[in-house]
């Protein structure tokens, strides 16, 4: 059954003030920030770990070069074997060597096919490197220099394309760039499993309450975590106590009005009688209208207190389809002339969050007064989730209007009733948080609608 209550609308699972919206942020930083640090930190290790070791091999061959290259006794040089690294022997494969003979000869790599090396760096008898401009872009050039035997200086070179090396660390890069990625999608991810799977029971504490409120439900029912259950079990027990205070209250309310009814009868009448008296007419009237004031708002107050507490008990609901036959009924046994019809009696599911004994009497009250005022048709109609009554009576000014739910107005004494139907179905409507308004039909169909509705906000 779908009752029209704004109680059944859950919160926003993923709004500002969610806890779910709060966790999952966090997650989100602190996989940002670790993913970060991690490539971050991967990326300046391996490049400098690569780095050493290309500026070690470089240093090294540049040694192997010098312990190769001899010097013949016209001054030309040559090697006893090529170096261990086959890259040298490759036209052009970014790995180069040179050897150049003040006053001499000069030898060059099979890779150096194009250009030279400067020399410049091979100045000292200690292994120096640069960055310069090589055969085939910038190079890594490691170089020293060794006197001869005929007291010339020796010039060792070796160099090596600075591409190669950026390239593995641009390749190491984009790759770990990748992993990361996939590691950081498969980390919120799983954050948000475990984030929704987490929060599942207070999911379900919301759509049990949400139930109860609307009607569906009268208790918390499910097996929950641990963390929750307390809560369940507090609240379960909170609205056990709250039905029972709400049957106890109606109990004693209805103890309390047939306690004060008979001796306010009595003593009406004895005002009534006393009123005839001349000698104590005058005071007998006041005590007569003083009496009828207090019947009245014993009625009113017996009324508020009968009603209105089910709506502090959760789990309360009043199916229009059920309960408005029953009172049509008996409202044309009351009002045999006027023709009282009901439409939109088919929807089944169109309900109000109120107790069903509070809603018959408040629709009793409605369509009482309608009847007492139409002319010749009351008409009972359903949409939407409100209920409207309409009658073909008078209607009223819109001064009779603002006052027509005060305590005790009767605009016509002729009229049978004590002026509290309409105080009563107003003061109901409210207690649940229903909105009851009275509007005239207009000039073209005379008379007045009660209407019940959801209060918005």
């Amino acid at each position: 059954m779908t009752v029209v209550d704004r109680s059944s609308r859950l919160p926003a699972r993923w709004g500002w003030q969610s806890l779910r919206t709060r966790v999952m942020l966090a997650i989100l930083v602190w996989v940002a920030f670790g993913i970060s640090g991690i490539w971050f930190s991967a990326t300046r290790l391996f490049a400098q770990h690569v780095e050493e070791q290309y500026h070690e091999e470089l240093s090294v061959h540049v040694r192997e070069l010098a312990g190769l290259v001899r010097i013949n006794s016209d001054g030309s040089a040559f090697m006893t074997r090529p170096l261990s690294d086959p890259r040298y022997l490759e036209p052009l494969s970014g790995f180069y060597w040179e050897v150049s003979i003040d006053r001499g000869a000069t030898l060059r790599s099979p890779s150096l096919t194009r250009g030279s090396l400067d020399n410049r760096v091979a100045h000292s008898s200690q292994v120096l490197h640069v960055v310069e401009d090589g055969p085939t872009g910038p190079t890594i050039t490691y170089g020293f220099v060794r006197p001869a035997d005929d007291g010339r200086y020796v010039h060792y070179l070796i160099a090596t394309d600075k591409r190669l090396l950026d390239n593995v660390i641009r390749g190491f890069t984009q790759e770990l760039t990748i992993w990361l990625a996939v590691l950081a999608l498969a980390l919120v991810a799983t954050g948000l499993a475990i984030v929704t799977f987490g929060f599942r029971p207070f999911d379900r504490v919301a759509s049990s309450i949400a139930a109860l409120r609307a009607g569906r439900q009268d208790a918390l029912a499910g097996t929950y975590p641990s963390e929750v259950t307390p809560l369940v079990e507090d609240l379960n027990a909170y609205i056990e106590h709250n039905a029972k205070v709400v049957v106890r209250g109606r109990v004693e309310a209805g103890n309390l009005a047939h306690f004060l009814r008979t001796p306010l009868a009595v003593i009406i009448d004895e005002a009534e009688r006393l009123s005839q008296r001349p000698d104590v007419a005058e005071s007998a009237e006041v005590l007569l209208r003083q009496s009828q004031l207090i019947a009245q708002q014993v009625e009113f107050r017996m009324a508020r207190a009968g009603s209105g507490g089910g709506a502090r008990a959760p789990g309360v609901s009043c199916r229009l389809s059920d309960v408005l036959p029953p009172v049509i009924s008996a409202m044309r046994r009351l009002y045999p002339d006027i023709a009282i019809s009901l439409e939109g009696a088919d929807d089944q599911d169109a309900a109000l969050p109120m107790d069903a004994i509070d809603c018959t009497e408040m629709l009793s009250n409605l369509i009482d007064n309608a009847g007492k005022w139409a002319r010749s048709a009351v008409t009972v109609s359903i949409a939407d989730g409100a209920v409207s009554i309409a009658d073909d009576g008078p209607g009223l000014s819109p001064e009779q209007i603002a006052k027509a739910f005060e305590i005790g107005m009767r605009f016509d004494p002729g009229k049978p009733g004590s002026g509290l139907g309409l105080a009563i179905a107003r003061d109901i409507a409210e207690t649940y948080g229903l909105a009851l308004e009275l509007t005239n039909n207009g000039p073209a169909a005379p008379g007045l609608t009660a209407r019940v509705t959801v209060m918005e906000g």
